[in-house]
This record gives structure tokens, sequence and C-alpha cells, in this order.
């Protein structure tokens, strides 16, 4: 093996670059696993994104994966790459906590066929990243393993619920992740990171061996997906994988293989420019971002034309009543007695009043000029189990009348922010949930999104307009502390069109690649 390369140059490296120098006899996967558990154990002191480690398995794995190289076998599209997974989903002999201290002692019996059809593609697993506590917030902190930081900024947040793993992206300590996505878990950690996350088709990947936050609501389900340093690398991991045999392991899975983003056709795709979903503003960096980005589309050949999405704020008003139907009593008895996050607790409060306290609650913030809290506020609560049978045929006819929009406008995709703000400062999550409806959008409606960064704050983009509302107050405190962080863009497609979002992500990363302020790839914290 060529043993010029250093442990930050490997530790740097996509995936795909990866791969072509093991494929190359270049570098050996012994090199590239110790080159990022050097940077594991170099940063990760100080932002916390693991919690947990396999070095030994993963060096045996690693050596064996040279061996069967060298005799000129193959273990699959991943053969030898290092990944990383989400603490929410199994792996066996581990514990899936969400940041629970009671359920330390639960141990998986086997792996989530996601992850053993990652290691039968060759994949080498390396650890298991941190999450929030349930897995119920844009934050990423709980009791059992504390808190993880954004490599880039370490008084911020990294995203939630996957930012262990972004975290772990930024900094050189994994170039391939698995986590999950029920609101932008995936997305929102790629956009407060700087790194690329793709939530499919809701079931388009297993979802078998992912431990629920709250067990049995399935109105919003959640998604397991790639993270990583490219989108390339995204599609390479999707590719590897074998779907007659994830399909035979979760039944809700199709057996269809993902396609090759270069037979993608471009030309004639029609894709709605979406600056602001009719919740809370984005920042003035996020709109330039999309529009950069529709200007890289457009020279692709992609028709951009600005777009206001009529349904979209219903559509989040039942996101929320969905998630808290029960009036947050499972949340509440599987965390028992430990503490409660800062950022849950509002939310918690709020769904366990009463209907009439609520909706009085609701009427006097709207007459005090407090309209986002108060939307929020009427979705919460506990409903009987005809009012949710309610719920679920609204979401469901919601779920149409957005599909008429874009039919009726000829709308192919969307490009929009994935969320109103930069990344968050540490418990700035907590009454701010409604800056997370860019993402929670594509969750109710099952399709496709993905994030890329295109861009950092600048000194001109950091505040807003004054109001009265106190979350549009929060955002502008978020945007004064955010210059210098990624800003990223999210592009999503009807479902059942992967290859479509992803192709398109491809276009804007590429077009936006040598622009001045694009995120680095990887750095010191």
């Amino acid at each position: 093996m060529n043993r010029t390369h250093g442990t930050n140059e490997l530790s740097a490296l996509t995936a795909t670059e990866a791969k072509a120098l093991l494929e190359q006899r270049k570098v050996s996967s012994v090199e590239l696993v110790d080159a990022l558990f050097a940077r594991i154990e170099k940063h990760d002191r100080s932002v916390n994104a693991f919690t947990e480690r396999f070095e030994q398995r993963a060096r045996a794995e690693a050596q064996r994966a040279d061996e069967a190289r060298a005799r000129g076998d193959s273990l699959g599209a991943l053969h030898g790459l290092p990944v990383t997974v989400k603490e929410s989903i199994e792996i066996e002999g581990s514990a899936s906590t969400l940041g629970i201290p009671s359920r330390t002692s639960i141990r998986a019996a086997k792996d989530a066929p996601i992850v053993a059809e990652t290691r039968r593609a060759g994949g080498i697993v390396l650890g298991r990243t941190n999450v929030p506590q349930l897995l119920l917030s844009f934050e990423c902190r709980n009791p059992v393993f504390g808190q993880c930081a954004n490599p880039r900024k370490l008084t911020h947040s990294p995203g939630g619920s996957s930012g262990g793993e972004a975290a772990a992206l930024v900094y050189g300590g994994s170039m391939l992740g698995i986590g999950t996505d029920i609101g932008g878990s995936i997305r929102l950690p790629a956009h407060f990171s700087g790194c690329v996350g793709f939530k499919p088709t809701q079931d388009r990947l297993p979802n078998r061996g992912l431990v629920a936050g709250i067990p049995g609501q399935e109105a919003i389900r959640s998604q397991c997906g790639p993270m990583a340093r490219s989108v390339d690398d995204i599609a390479l991991f999707l590719r590897a994988l074998d779907m007659d045999a994830l399909s035979r392991a979760d039944g809700r899975t199709p057996p269809m293989p993902f396609g090759a983003l270069d037979s993608v056709q471009l030309r004639g795709v029609r894709v709605g420019l979406l600056e602001h979903d009719g919740i809370l503003a984005p920042s003035r960096a996020n709109i330039r971002a999309v529009r950069r980005a529709g200007d890289a589309l457009e020279r692709a050949g992609v028709e951009v034309v600005p777009f206001v999405l009529r349904g979209a704020p219903d559509a989040i008003k039942d996101y929320f009543a969905a998630l808290s139907s029960d009036g947050a009593n499972t949340a509440r008895d599987i965390i028992g007695d430990a503490p409660v996050d800062v950022t849950l607790q509002s939310v918690f409060l709020a769904a366990k009043l009463p209907a009439k306290a609520r909706l009085a609650a609701a009427k006097a913030l709207e007459i005090a000029g407090q309209s986002l809290t108060a939307m929020v506020l009427r979705a919460l609560g506990e409903r009987s189990v005809a009012g949710f049978w309610k719920l679920v045929a609204s979401v469901r006819a919601r779920r149409f009348a957005i599909e008429r929009e874009l039919d009726e406008a000829g709308i192919d995709a969307l490009l929009l922010p994935p969320f109103a703000t930069a990344a968050v400062p540490h418990t700035f999550g907590a009454q701010f949930q409604q800056a997370a409806s860019y993402t929670m959008l594509f969750n109710f409606l099952h399709w496709p999104a993905g994030v890329v960064p295109v861009t950092t704050v600048r000194a001109d983009e950091c505040d807003r307009e004054a109001t009265l509302d106190a979350v549009v107050r929060r955002a502008r405190e978020v945007d004064r502390q955010s210059l210098g962080l990624p800003i990223g863009v999210q592009v999503a497609t009807r479902a059942w069109k992967d290859e479509l979002c992803l192709a398109l992500l491809r276009v804007i990363e590429e077009d936006t690649r040598n622009d001045d302020g694009v995120p680095a790839r990887v750095i010191d914290p």
C-alpha cells in the first residue's frame, strides 16, 4: 500500500474518493479506520458525537477486508469503507437508549436490517452516535450521553436528531453515516453542520430495527437514510444495497433498486422555488442560498419558477397534532423520572393542558401578537379515538391537496430552505419548533428530500426585522449569532422520485462547489 497519506488527509476523504483509493490499492481499509479513530480520539472529547465505539471489531474487519482485496475477492460495493450509525438504530448487543437512563440495559438481539445489509455490502461500523432525548428535538442532548456540539462552533447545536452523525462527519470521525428522520432529523443536522443528508421516500429503505421515540405513533413515521460528505457518497451507499434482501427483511420496503444518477433526465424538469412556507420567514442567508441554488439548476437546463405552497401551513398544524395526539403521555411514561430536556418542556406542558385551557391560551396569545406560538398551541393536545381518526383523515386529505397544487402548476420538485435560520445555540430549540416546518413538510407528505451545503452566513445577514412575536424574536437572536455558520438548501420531489431528488442536489453541489463561503468538508473544532 502507498503509505504517504496523512491521518488528516484520509479522514477528509469522501466515501467515493476512499473507495477509489482502496480499489487502486493506494490506501488500505486499516489505514482509513485508524485515521478516523485518530480524529475521534483527538476531537470527540470536545464534540461528544459518539456514544459507543467498536474499535477492536472495526480494526479486525478492516484487516479482513484488506486481506480479501489482496486475494482479489470482493466483499461488496462498500468493501472496507468505514460507517457510523445513529444510536436509535439497533445493533446486536447494544442498547438504543434514546437518551433515557432506564433503557441502558435493553440490548438488541440482532442488527437492524439496514445495518446488517451495510455490513453485507462490506461496510465497517466504527460506532454509534449521539441523539436528543427521545429523538424529539432538533438539538442533540440527553441525560445519558450529554450534549453533542457543532464542530464548526462548539457553542451551537449540530442539529437533531441525527446530530452525532453530522458532527462526526464534519470533524473527520466518519465518512458515511446512517441516520433517521421524522421531522428533519437527517436534513437539519446536514444544514446546521455543513454536510449532506438524504431522507428517502417513506419505506424506500427498511425501518425495522429503528427504535421510535413515541412507539405506536404512525400518523407521521420516521425514515432511515444516509448522511455523507457528497451526493455521490449518498448514491454510492444506496446503490450498494440489495433491495430484494431488504424487502424480505421489511415487507413495507419494495424490492426497488436505486438507479444511477447519470441516467436522470433533467431538461424539462420544473422546480418550484419556495422561499417561505408561510410559517416562519427564513433568514437572509437562507434566501440567498436558495436563489443561488436556483441559478445552478437553471444552468443545467432545469426550469425554476417562484412558487407558493398554499397547503403548507395547514399540513404543519396537522403534523404537530399527530405527534401530540396522546397528550405526550407515551413520551412522559418512557422518560419516567429522568429530567426532561429544556427543548421538550414547553411542548409537553402544552400537550397536557385541557382543551379549553389550551384554546383560551392560544386566543390570548394571538391577541398579544404571538401567532406562531398560538398556532402550535392550537394543534397540540390529547384526542379521543374518534378525534384521532378525524385527524388522520385530515392528514390524508391534505397530502392529496398538496399534490394537486403541484399538478396544477406543473411542478416536479421543490427547492426551499431546510430551516428558518442557521444552526441554533445550545438550548435555543426551546419554543422554536416552528423553524423546522420546512423539513417537517416532507415527512408529512412521505416524499424524498435532501440537503446540501451551499454557503455560510455573511456579516450583512446576521439580523432580521423585529416584531412582537416571540418566535420571530428568537429567530433574530439566532441570526445575530450565525456569522460563518453553514447554510444548506433542500430539494424535495414526489414519492418514489428519489433519484431525481439526488440528481438535482448533485447539480447544486457541483455548481456551488467553488463559490466563496462554501463550508469546508472537514474541520478541526
